[in-house]
């Protein structure tokens, strides 16, 4: 299958930038991620997306998921499950493994999903 692969630009901005701010991430109130070295990806007018370094995250409460999607300035996504003692929640986050070059620093981090997790952003 071909898949057209688009370049940010005016018509549709994205930038990859420190944040500059500690991300605390908690699914069911175990806190899954705790980092001071995530990325703010701002994209067109969405609200920004907080990348987390993989080795910020608690690996021990990550499944992968059978759930992939395909953005045309990112690349292809696979998903995460988180899994505490309150329960799972499936897909909570994502991750570009090869992300297209236009959002190469992203490769490495996931982003979670502020509808099913709880992102509390602070000053570092």
């Amino acid at each position: 299958m071909s898949r057209s692969v688009r370049i940010p630009g005016p018509d549709h901005p994205i930038t990859v930038e420190p944040g500059g701010v500690r991300v605390v991430v908690k699914v069911g109130g175990h806190v899954v991620a705790d980092s001071t070295k995530a990325l703010a990806l701002r994209e067109a007018d969405y609200p920004v997306a907080w990348y987390v370094p993989r080795e910020d995250v608690d690996a021990a409460v990550l499944s992968d998921s059978a759930t992939t999607t395909y953005c045309p300035y990112k690349g292809d996504a696979s998903y995460v499950t988180v899994t505490t003692p309150e329960g799972s929640v499936e897909d909570v986050a994502w991750s570009y493994v090869e992300p297209y070059e236009a959002v190469a620093p992203i490769a490495g981090h996931l982003a979670f999903y502020p509808n099913r997790a709880n992102i509390v952003v602070e000053e570092a």
